[in-house]
């Protein structure tokens, strides 16, 4: 995710732009990839981000922060919510009716963030400090998404869902400690939204910044390496709880992940680190924490884009020949109904270009992160009661970009 960035910096006028050159060199210096990998069968997985993190609860949470000025439906993300029983139940039941040539349907991998703002605790503290509700305990004040964390389960048990770790709550709590202290129109805005037990709509107030990156002046860049541990080490443990198991595999919220990062998810057991697109193909790799970095290389947002199911089948075809997975990117935005209906064309689409690639490469394989791991340390993966051999190897790659912002 590294850029050469040189230019001459003469005369007072220009410090300030030294000065953003020098942090620019830091934040994005260039380093070498090791070699990437290569495989003998058409790979494709399914990633998947924000699944756990709240939106604008219903249609009253909606109409009331309308009757307070804030003018909604400019943005797909004025319409984010949040996930129901059913959306997810019709995610798993689409994905069940599809199978690789090893008779294993699609599994999405579902990053979760695992602890969602506790309204009714920070109200009673005046909105002055933030207060967290693990998932595993529930969703926090009026929210009510009934039989949803069974229908979590229960795509997992049936092989369609793998869950990750995106984080604990998306937002920089650095930024936010930063806001409130400050006060203003700012700090008003955040209590507003969470009066109406909204955490935050991203587009809007951009200054709450990733888990791992703070955008404002103070403190600004990626969060210190021990900082960064702490919110990793409760975010694994609110997994846990949640799931039974500990996370194998992580996306930065935003993707704005770095060295410290890595290191953090690496002694946690992360062993799968999942990247944005934007950067072109890239091959698989390990780093130098032990982690494998994947690059995901399709984007299917149909709540943003239309879908162009010939463009999606060119570039699995340039990944395929390449000896690339293909790795569907989607969020979770895109499979929910409470404010709008954008589950039934998302499910469509999917449904549309999965059998394209079904129909194109019969001897595709499904498979999730973990899978893939499996794939590059051991030559083989497990599917149902067998093992399924896919060889590996070692192709020196051109280094690219590896950073593309959030939607």
């Amino acid at each position: 995710m590294t850029k050469n960035v040189s230019a001459p910096c003469h005369g007072r006028n220009l410090r300030r732009g030294c000065e953003l050159l020098d942090f620019a060199r830091k934040l994005f210096r260039q380093e070498t990839e090791p070699p990437g990998f290569v495989f003998s069968r058409p790979l494709v997985a399914i990633e998947s981000d924000d699944w756990g993190r709240l939106g604008i609860r219903d249609r009253e949470g909606y109409e009331w922060l309308r009757s307070r000025g804030i003018k909604l439906g400019e943005h797909p993300y004025d319409l984010y919510s949040f996930e129901t029983g059913e959306d997810v139940a019709a995610v798993g039941s689409v994905l069940s009716r599809h199978h690789d040539s090893a008779g294993r349907p699609p599994c999405m991998v579902m990053s979760f963030c695992t602890a969602n703002l506790d309204f009714k605790k920070m109200k009673a503290n005046g909105y002055t400090r933030i207060e967290l509700l693990p998932l595993a305990k529930g969703l926090p004040g009026s929210w009510s998404r009934p039989g949803l964390l069974d229908a979590y389960r229960a795509g997992i048990r049936d092989g369609v869902f793998y869950p990750a770790m995106h984080g604990l709550t998306h937002f920089c709590p650095i930024a936010i400690e930063n806001i409130l202290a400050k006060g203003g129109e700012r700090a008003a805005l955040l209590r507003l939204f969470w009066e109406a037990e909204t955490p935050y709509i991203y587009w809007r107030m951009p200054w709450v910044g990733y888990e791992y990156w703070n955008p404002g002046k103070r403190r600004a860049g990626f969060l210190p390496a021990e900082l960064q541990q702490m919110q990793i080490s409760k975010a694994s443990e609110c997994f846990s709880a949640l799931f039974g198991m500990p996370p194998v595999s992580a996306c930065a919220p935003g993707y704005f992940a770095n060295r410290d990062t890595h290191r953090g998810w690496s002694q946690i057991g992360i062993r799968v680190a999942q990247n944005g697109t934007g950067s072109g193909l890239n091959a698989p790799y390990i780093d130098a924490t032990g982690i494998l970095q994947l690059h995901r290389t399709i984007d299917l947002e149909p709540s943003h884009r239309e879908l162009e199911v010939d463009k999606y089948m060119q570039i699995a075809g340039n990944c395929f020949a390449r000896g690339l997975p293909v790795i569907i990117s989607t969020h979770a935005i895109n499979f929910h109904s409470t404010l709008r209906d954008f589950r039934t064309t998302t499910l469509a689409a999917l449904d549309s270009l999965l059998t394209a690639l079904e129909t194109k490469y019969p001897e595709l394989l499904y498979v999730h992160d973990q899978d893939l791991y499996a794939i590059v340390t051991e030559g083989a993966f497990r599917s149902r009661d067998e093992r399924v051999t896919v060889s590996a190897k070692r192709q020196e790659w051109k280094a690219r970009v590896a950073h593309q912002g959030a939607l």
